[in-house]
């Protein structure tokens, strides 16, 4: 008995450890989450008025550019995938990466091939454990991105759209990764970000949501070349938006489940002090039964003698 209860104590250790553990990480998730935040609250208002600016030369203009003109029969179709570098989320990865495989399935049965890209080395491993095959990857810095990862990670999808299907590139750009809603609400969701599309890129604009029409203007030097300068600024705008809003659920869903597990750890270690007190009373009790049996024993072994 007295090997039991040494057992029970053995595994509250363990597990008590395991508890300041994952509550270290839910107290070191919670901290990080209101700074990404912060971080998507203060990159919004620049991607909204990028947004509206390329909208505005777009629809100011007859300039057809590639960025901002449908294919006639599109073939091809850059996919960007925003990931985590690390686990202990959850099902937060493996939401999105659900989100990009419906995605996936369904340019694919419009007819068109798809190249994939990828962020964060969860989504590099899922890819690479099944042999797809993707365009290239960017791991390292999904928990706390710069702008300076998201102009490195727009510059070959750019480039990708430019080229068009002719000379190797692509005819769309689409990027899925994880919006962020409230702490504990977060949705894998996938978008198109090139071409522009006018009527959605009007109606997310403040101006254009508020019922302002965009006036007509004269561009120096040209229309064409004013796109050649923002359109870049829009991609790498949208995809740093993206990566903050990955990091920030990222960090809330670590947060949700590090909680979850030191809730556990809570309750195995009383269904575990439980048994050990219960071993510990029979421990007792049959201690208390050895003495008085022994006591007995002697007793009638001492009458027996008188």
């Amino acid at each position: 008995m007295g090997a039991k209860l040494r057992v029970y104590k053995r595994r509250i250790r363990s597990v008590s450890a395991t508890k300041k553990i994952t509550k270290a990480m839910e107290m070191i998730a919670a901290s990080r989450v209101v700074k990404a935040q912060r971080q998507v609250a203060a990159s919004t208002p620049y991607a909204s008025e990028l947004t509206r600016a390329v909208t505005a030369v777009a629809t100011g203009s007859n300039t057809q550019h590639p960025l901002t003109t449908e294919a006639e029969k599109p073939t091809r179709a850059a996919l960007l995938l925003i990931t985590s570098d690390r686990g202990l989320a959850g099902g937060y990865s493996a939401n999105v990466i659900k989100a990009a495989d419906q995605l996936t399935e369904r340019l694919r049965a419009e007819g068109k091939e798809v190249d994939a890209y990828i962020v964060g080395r969860k989504g590099v491993a899922y890819y690479s454990f099944r042999e797809r095959t993707f365009v290239e990857s960017w791991t390292g810095f999904t928990d706390n991105p710069t702008y300076a990862d998201a102009k490195k990670i727009g510059a070959p999808l750019i480039e990708a759209v430019q080229k068009g299907t002719a000379e190797g590139g692509v005819d769309e750009l689409h990027i899925v990764y994880t919006e962020f809603i409230s702490m504990m609400t977060q949705t894998a969701l996938g978008d198109r970000l090139l071409p522009l599309s006018l009527d959605k890129a009007a109606a997310e604009s403040d101006g254009q949501a508020k019922g302002e029409i965009l006036p007509l203007f004269d561009f120096e030097p040209s229309a064409e070349d004013v796109l050649d300068a923002l359109l870049p600024r829009y991609v790498e705008s949208r995809i740093y938006n993206a990566l903050l809003q990955a990091a920030a659920s990222k960090h809330a869903a670590t947060r949700r489940a590090m909680k979850s597990a030191t809730d556990n750890a809570e309750e195995l270690i009383k269904s575990l002090s439980r048994l050990a007190n219960a071993a510990r009373q029979a421990e007792i009790t049959q201690e208390i039964s050895e003495i008085v049996g022994g006591s007995a024993a002697l007793a009638d072994a001492t009458a027996g003698s008188d």
